[in-house]
């Protein structure tokens, strides 16, 4: 399950290394794929890649709107948060 404080974490990490490396775009080892569930499948985090030539087995960071991408079905998708199904419900009384 893919909850939005890991993705905020993932993204400041990444905002972080953007900034201490001051380059364009940058490859890095996942620290994360021990840590959280959902990350292990991906070796690499591609930091601003344009995904047209990122490799589908990583994941891409995309600042300049902040968002998540992961290859799947021919396609880049963005990874967003799992929505919970309980919300709402009451329990049975």
């Amino acid at each position: 399950m893919v909850s939005k404080e890991e993705i905020d974490e993932v993204m400041e990490w990444c905002e972080e290394v953007k900034k201490k490396k001051g380059i364009m775009y940058t490859v890095e080892r996942n620290p994360f794929r021990d840590n959280i569930k959902w990350m292990a499948r991906f070796p690499l985090i591609e930091i601003d890649r344009p995904k047209e030539t990122a490799n589908k087995r990583n994941l891409v960071y995309d600042s300049s709107v902040r968002k998540l991408w992961q290859y799947m079905n021919d396609t880049w998708m963005e990874i967003v948060p799992d929505v919970d199904l309980r919300i709402g419900l009451r329990e049975k009384e």
